[in-house]
């Protein structure tokens, strides 16, 4: 069952790096998007360095509740600055409104769980007992 941890981290992480190569390849699409929301534009490359390196570390297994931690933070102040406007008249917000709460719900287990065999924070915790 290990694994179904492992691939849990995998499709919560996969949101976050197709976002972060999708802002990558349409920087004035994604740039704009931002600015529209009150968002300042040097706030761009720094989000797609963490939608690049936090999802990784989450799939790896490092540090795994901080990591996870961030991202719930990083979904909240999303949704708060990005979905919350018209979300009773516009359909689309609301959906991702809803999905980023699911996406915040999935964090949470991934926070309330102990490190399983298949992450390197279960390795280091073992080299501890040892």
């Amino acid at each position: 069952m290990h694994i179904v941890e492992v691939f849990g981290r995998i499709l919560i992480s996969a949101l976050f790096l197709v976002e972060a190569v999708r802002k990558f390849l349409n920087p004035d699409e994604s740039m704009m998007y931002m600015s529209d929301h009150g968002v300042p534009e040097f706030l761009f490359y720094p989000s797609i360095a963490f939608e690049l390196i936090f999802p990784l570390l989450l799939i790896a297994g490092y540090k795994t509740k901080i990591v996870a931690s961030l991202l719930a933070l990083f979904v909240f102040a999303v949704t708060l600055i990005f979905h919350t406007h018209h979300i009773m008249g516009d359909g689309m917000q609301l959906t991702a409104f809803l999905k980023n709460i699911a996406i915040i719900g999935g964090l949470l287990v991934v926070i309330s769980n102990k490190p399983q065999i298949c992450s390197i924070d279960y390795y280091l915790d073992s080299k501890k007992g040892n």
